[in-house]
């Protein structure tokens, strides 16, 4: 697994915090919302901290799944492969799975406030925590450059989903996790094909 695949698996797990963040910012839409209950508008700073929070978890949890990984990696040493294939394969469906559901907590709190904002971290990240125990097996490189790829892969695409959500509203979001989920999906097929390639079969 080489940077440019880290790169792809990067996008593909930031799908579901940018499907958020577009949730979000449609929510915060503009000045005068209808929800009593969220200040009115989102500014920049929101913005950011909210990205900071994904970003900075979507970071560590692969850490998380890494270490937990080499306490198993000498007992899957001969099927590593599939093991990714079926941890990416149900991570993509999962995703695309939860594309369908409407994330109605976020419209009913504020997603701001330090609880909210923390469960919102954790769950989106959870997915990236499955991709560390990958990553114990097969990943080709330093640990330090992918996770950073990653953390800073999703601080971008949270930040810019704001203002997505803010001008398109709810328009795309489940969009954007179904493409995630497929790139993770592919992602999983190409590791374990080029393994039985190498292995004829």
């Amino acid at each position: 697994m080489n940077l440019i695949t880290v790169t792809v698996i990067a996008v593909g797990l930031a799908m579901d915090a940018f499907a958020v963040s577009i949730t979000t910012g449609a929510t915060y839409k503009k000045p005068g919302t209808n929800h009593a209950r969220l200040p009115r508008g989102l500014s920049g700073g929101q913005a950011f901290r909210m990205a900071l929070a994904f970003g900075s978890f979507q970071a560590v949890m692969p850490v998380v799944g890494w270490l937990a990984g080499l306490t198993v990696r000498s007992f899957i040493k001969g099927y590593d492969h599939w093991v990714a294939f079926i941890l990416l394969g149900v991570i993509g469906i999962k995703m695309i799975y939860e594309s369908f559901k409407i994330k109605e907590a976020q419209e009913r709190s504020d997603p701001m406030s330090a609880a909210v904002l923390l469960i919102l971290a954790i769950a989106t990240s959870i997915d990236a925590l499955a991709v560390g125990i990958t990553f114990s097996f097969l990943l080709a490189g330093s640990l330090a450059v992918a996770v950073i790829i990653i953390g800073v892969v999703t601080f971008i695409f949270s930040y810019a989903g704001f203002y997505v959500g803010k001008s398109a509203g709810h328009f795309f979001e489940n969009k954007i996790e179904i493409a995630g989920g497929i790139v993770l999906l592919c992602i999983g097929v190409k590791i374990l094909f080029e393994h039985l390639i190498a292995n004829g079969g």
